[in-house]
């Protein structure tokens, strides 16, 4: 079993972990400490209740940790993040006080089936485009404060992180356009004030904003909500000359299609805003 040393109680999630485990009023848990042992040590399994990617059981385990103060905890992942899980397969099994585990169930299972069901539908979107070229990526359309666990769970499910915060890259959206009046000017204006080393992503909506890009030598152009066949258009004339993005209304049933055009990365805001959490549950030895 995974015992203290292999779990670190000082991790930078102890902020979000914190904040969920107050949020849940768990030192108050009147239910758990008004049995007649709460310290008793226990033993519980963490089981999946449908087919799965396993994603978060780091932070699972170090909300258990966090509770218990560090010590007392022995967690033993079954599986690792990434891999599939069958219904009823173990994810995890642990042993601890059993105030720990039952004050810290729903917050730490609220991790987990979070993460699992963002690395589960990634992996969705990642088998239908497999043989292309074509790689899935996220978006920062994530929960406020759980970007960075939530990127890993993209990852985890096989897809690839788009930037992480503004100060990633340059990306020159349509309210950037209208507000420089037009892409050359946009463009421009932001080369002279950026680091010499950051890259400028273009949003065109057309064919004539692509060829206005292609004139800029930019590194990147993101093909928005354009229609497949104007996007297999788009791809023969940019010729390879910049990385080549597809976004915009992309689900599971025309994600194939937006890759077959030839494009390089494919983002979908879904894998983060919209993923629906995975049944998991933990049940007492």
């Amino acid at each position: 079993m995974m015992g203290n040393a292999g779990l670190n109680i000082y991790t930078k999630w102890n902020g979000l972990i914190r904040s969920a485990l107050e949020e849940d009023g768990v030192w108050s848990d009147w239910t758990t400490l008004g049995l007649p042992d709460p310290n008793k040590k226990v033993e519980a399994v963490i089981l999946a209740k449908q087919g799965l990617v396993a994603a978060g059981l780091d932070i699972a385990a170090q909300t258990f940790l966090y509770l218990s103060g560090g010590d007392k905890i022995d967690f033993a992942p079954k599986v690792k993040d990434g891999e599939r899980v069958g219904p009823e397969e173990v994810i995890a099994v642990m042993q601890a006080e059993a105030w720990v585990i039952l004050a810290g169930e729903r917050t730490a299972l609220n991790f987990l089936q979070r993460l699992s069901g963002i690395a589960t539908l990634t992996k969705e979107f990642v088998d239908r485009i497999a043989g292309s070229k074509a790689r899935i990526v996220d978006t920062r359309k994530t929960t406020p404060c759980m970007r960075s666990i939530e990127k890993y769970a993209v990852r985890c499910g096989g897809g690839l992180n788009h930037r992480f915060g503004l100060n990633d890259g340059c990306l020159v959206k349509d309210n950037h356009i209208r507000l420089a009046g037009g892409i050359t000017r946009a463009v421009d204006a932001i080369r002279k004030r950026i680091p010499h080393l950051l890259k400028i992503e273009v949003e065109a909506e057309n064919l004539e904003q692509v060829q206005e890009c292609l004139d800029l030598e930019i590194q990147a152009i993101l093909l928005d909500n354009m229609p497949t066949t104007v996007m297999a258009q788009a791809v023969k004339m940019i010729k390879g000359r910049m990385m080549v993005e597809a976004s915009g209304r992309i689900n599971l049933d025309n994600v194939a299609d937006v890759a077959s055009t030839g494009v390089d990365l494919i983002s979908v805001g879904a894998l983060t805003h919209s993923a629906k959490a995975v049944d998991i549950s933990l049940e007492l030895q």
